[in-house]
């Protein structure tokens, strides 16, 4: 019989579980609510029983799996497993692993989960031919992780913050506090309040047609169709959001050289009009040396399955 890991996906809404074999692919998941509201102790507990539940389901025996390894939403520090903060869950200075091995008492890995994620399109997605990646998540916010010699770098132990590298001094706030952060240009908030501003100086503008008059309805996919339509305003949205999220990128590759930068999140489901104008635009910020080759540009693949991967992984890639 071959390894087996147990992954771990912790999020806000749900906990996703997952047992994945040695070739880095699912054999069997599963889900539960999150029920945030709820003690960190509880909400342990059912991650706890989740993962066993999925070996049943799997057919697989607890002691079969070599170790289980958890990606949580927040700061983690990698050298003590102490969880500093998990904004949705209400976490903080958690030492999670000893309540976790009150319930199952395995050998446990713990880190961020836009890390997980990285670390999964290294070892099981888009970038499977690479050693050296920067990925980026492009939600809400702005996530990352960096993954240097298929491992991945969480520097001082706190784990990196690349959407909240500053691309604009004093530029637009920032819900870390600080200004002009690239979470505050390229993240799918930051590109609807750039919709808004614009729509409101184009009354013309085909956007208005597709989210039916309402606001609240805009969204990338209707950006992205306005653009492909041939939409004025929404070619002036698009074309601003390349350019931070082009500067973000170039910023990170000049100082950290990776092969390849991934990308995830809704927003890349827009496919050529936004790699297309991003490829161009980060060709004319990035330095180029005499030799070195611009970093291709690439869409993940995982999906939601990074998370689970990438957790279990954490043992096997670290």
């Amino acid at each position: 019989m071959g390894k087996y890991y147990l992954g771990i996906d912790l999020g806000g809404t749900d906990i996703k579980v997952g047992i994945i074999n040695e070739d880095y692919g699912i054999v069997k998941k599963h889900s539960v609510p999150t029920q945030a509201h709820r003690s960190a102790e509880e909400v342990i507990a059912d991650m706890a029983a989740a993962g066993k539940a999925v070996a049943h389901m799997a057919g697989i025996s607890e002691n079969d799996i070599e170790h289980i390894g958890i990606g949580v939403p927040g700061a983690v520090n990698s050298r003590t497993n102490i969880i500093i903060k998990t904004p949705n869950l209400g976490w903080n200075n958690l030492d999670f692993i000893p309540i976790f091995k009150k319930h199952w008492d395995m050998p446990v890995f713990l880190g961020n989960d836009a890390d997980a994620a990285a670390l999964a399109e290294v070892y099981a997605g888009a970038a499977r031919d690479y050693d050296n990646v920067i990925l980026l998540t492009l939600g809400t916010g702005v996530g990352g992780g960096f993954v240097f010699d298929k491992k991945i770098f969480t520097g001082c132990g706190f784990g990196t913050e690349p959407g909240h590298i500053i691309i604009v001094v004093d530029g637009e706030p920032c819900g870390c506090g600080a200004r002009g952060c690239l979470e505050a240009y390229a993240s799918v908030t930051g590109l609807i309040r750039e919709a808004l501003r614009i729509m409101a100086e184009y009354p013309d503008s085909l956007l208005y047609k597709l989210c039916d008059g309402e606001f609240s309805r805009v969204n990338g996919r209707i950006i992205f169709d306005a653009v492909k339509q041939g939409d004025k305003a929404a070619k002036i949205i698009v074309d601003d959001y390349v350019k931070y999220l082009g500067a973000g990128i170039a910023t990170l590759c000049n100082a950290l050289r990776p092969q390849a930068v991934i990308l995830g999140g809704g927003v890349c489901e827009a496919g050529e009009p936004l790699f297309g104008p991003l490829d161009s635009i980060v060709e004319t910020m990035i330095f180029k040396t005499g030799d070195g080759e611009i970093p291709p540009i690439i869409k993940a693949e995982l999906g939601n399955d990074a998370g689970i991967i990438g957790a279990a992984l954490f043992g096997v890639g670290n």
